[in-house]
């Protein structure tokens, strides 16, 4: 039972990346990901919500659509591609890489965030362009989820010059919504020192 009990997080787990990765693919703006996002969690077939929860939604809450937080980052590919185990809510612990840095400025001060891949998708061809941001912030806990969002990207050149950081595109982990599902914690690295004031925030399902 415990095996059974393991692979089932590690299925709800992949569920809830593949979702997220569909939405980042078609490159959209921040607007229609957003009402993309939407829909997902009103359809059963993708929505993570409980079915309780489920015949109550309505909408995400989201901050208003701030062209300050979509910013230029200069992107520095990692040397050595090192491979750990990042931590989850459960006790499952996938395999990731940190595949490169983002370099970006927000009010004249200087961040980073690092870029991450996961073992078993960049195998999949169809996702070997893709690559997950976790981080967290000075929000966390009172406008926004208190354990971290994040950011999905795509890079078709390996090693681009620039990219596009556009937090208001950032969304919860699916735990927030239904804790049968396990997910990546952001590591210590990617921690902002301000507050991002974008994308979605503190899920309350009684509003």
């Amino acid at each position: 039972m415990r095996i059974k009990f393991n692979l089932s997080y590690c299925f709800l787990m992949c569920i809830c990346l593949l979702s997220a990765i569909s939405v980042a693919q078609q490159q959209i703006s921040a607007k229609e990901y957003q009402a993309d996002l939407n829909e997902k969690f009103k359809n059963p077939d993708s929505s993570p919500l409980t079915k309780e929860d489920l015949a109550e939604f309505q909408s995400l809450s989201f901050f208003e659509i701030d062209s300050t937080f979509i910013l230029e980052a200069k992107f520095v590919r990692t040397a050595n591609d090192s491979v750990f185990a990042m931590k989850t809510t459960t006790s499952r612990l996938p395999l990731y890489s940190k595949y490169g840095e983002l370099h970006f400025t927000y009010e004249k001060e200087s961040y980073k965030l690092n870029v991450y891949q996961n073992q078993r998708l960049k195998s999949n061809p169809e996702y070997e362009n893709y690559f997950f941001i976790p981080f967290t912030d000075l929000s966390n806990g009172i406008e926004t989820y208190a354990g971290g969002r994040y950011l999905d990207i795509w890079m078709s050149n390996p090693n681009p010059s620039t990219l596009k950081l556009d937090f208001n595109k950032a969304y919860n982990p699916y735990c927030v919504y239904n804790k049968r599902y396990s997910c990546p914690i952001p590591p210590a690295d990617n921690h902002l020192e301000f507050s991002v004031l974008a994308g979605v925030k503190m899920y309350n399902k009684d509003q």
